[in-house]
């Protein structure tokens, strides 16, 4: 998939892979995500119903595994000999060779600019005085640059801020979340402020404190069935295919 301007061009290669749970023999997918810029910067995933299982970290030449274990197995062991990070910087290289092709194939069509949608909830039921997370859930943007800040009370806020990479929707967007530590107060209010160069001008929502009585916590466990992975080594291979997507 490529979304190209005259300065720049991303390019988006998938790989499927069709898995099947050992307990209910439902088909599950299983993406493997290539995408970069000609600037570049690149990003190489895998995932799991759309579910994030690992991402590759080029600046610390690392695979990092961020899904969960599937049932005993941990996702390291299961893809330990498949020589993630190697195969991963050949797509990238190959990615980036591609782009600019891509981007003479199509004429330079102009780039697709697609608005940010936001949220701004807490991640547990907001409780006087009981630390809490604010999270600021951008969704649906592309081109993938977008500044995200906050203020309390109406002054800028770093301190307890964390922000996480970007991920791909499967219509080419992508989505980011921000997350800020706080300790709810009767009177203080926080701004999530978004800025993306699809918006005129940056949008802003708002926290204000809306407490309720507490109420027991649901416990339950989150349960994963076995997968029985038939996956071939990730490299470049027969079978990856672009898209070009432009504005007409």
């Amino acid at each position: 998939m490529t979304r190209c301007s005259e300065l720049k061009c991303s390019v988006v290669i998938i790989l499927t892979f069709n898995i099947f749970c050992t307990v209910s023999q439902n088909a599950q997918v299983l993406d493997y995500f290539v995408g970069c810029f000609q600037n570049g910067t690149a990003e190489v995933q895998l995932e799991l119903n759309s579910q994030e299982i690992f991402y590759v970290d080029f600046d610390k030449e690392t695979i990092e595994y961020t899904g969960p274990p599937f049932s005993k197995f941990d996702p390291s062991v299961i893809f330990n000999n498949l020589h993630l990070y190697r195969n991963a910087k050949k797509n990238k290289n190959a990615c980036l060779v591609a782009a600019p092709l891509v981007a003479i194939e199509t004429g330079h069509p102009p780039e697709e600019r697609d608005p940010p949608e936001s949220l701004l909830y807490t991640a547990e039921e907001a409780e006087l005085g009981v630390k809490n997370s604010l999270i600021c859930f951008v969704n649906y943007f592309y081109p993938p640059l977008i500044k995200i800040k906050w203020t309390k009370n109406g002054n800028p806020v770093t301190e307890g801020v964390s922000l996480s990479r970007y991920y791909p929707n499967e219509d080419q967007t992508f989505h980011q979340f921000s997350t800020l530590m706080f300790t709810p107060s009767e009177t203080d209010f926080y701004n999530c402020t978004v800025e993306h160069s699809a918006l005129e001008m940056p949008e802003t929502i708002i926290w204000e404190p809306k407490f309720s009585p507490q109420t027991p916590e649901a416990l339950g466990l989150d349960v994963f069935c076995g997968l029985g992975l038939t996956v071939g080594v990730l490299g470049v291979a027969a079978g990856t295919f672009f898209i070009v997507r432009a504005l007409p």
